[in-house]
């Protein structure tokens, strides 16, 4: 399996994710719950956001300057990670489905920016070899954390 697909099926089960957290924090009446919620996310996330700039980003850093995207895709990743910490700090139920809501957003829309131009880039710049090389440390990687 190359990386692109392993990504790709990552973001696909995140797309399900999000149209569950979506649907459910309205409903959710405690700032608790909605910390709940965000929690998992945030687990999730950074171990995706994680491969993604150890596995992934790096044999294209290259690209993202020429392109002028360098800093936006680390600078999304971190932004992500501060919105899944203001939701930790919100003091009050409405403010953290708020914030919750808005880390879906951000997080679909940067999604759709790796969808569209990175995972693309990916396969006309890297090697299939490297593709499949970087899909099977990712595979690796995910039997350390289940096992």
């Amino acid at each position: 399996m190359k990386i692109t697909e392993a990504l790709l099926a990552e973001h696909l089960v995140f797309h399900n994710l999000f149209d569950h957290v979506e649907k459910t924090a309205p409903r959710l009446k405690t700032l608790a719950q909605l910390k709940s919620v965000a929690a998992l996310l945030e687990s999730v996330l950074q171990e995706h956001s994680r491969t993604e700039d150890d596995l992934f980003i790096g044999p294209l850093e290259h690209c993202f300057e020429q392109i002028g995207h360098r800093e936006t895709f680390h600078q999304e990743h971190e932004e992500i990670d501060e919105m899944l910490a203001r939701v930790q700090k919100a003091k009050a139920a409405k403010k953290a489905r708020e914030l919750l809501l808005a880390l879906i957003v951000s997080c679909r829309q940067h999604f759709d920016k790796e969808e569209r131009i990175v995972f693309p880039m990916a396969e006309q710049l890297l090697k299939h070899k490297t593709l499949t090389e970087l899909g099977q440390t990712w595979m690796d990687q995910r039997k350390n954390v289940a096992g």
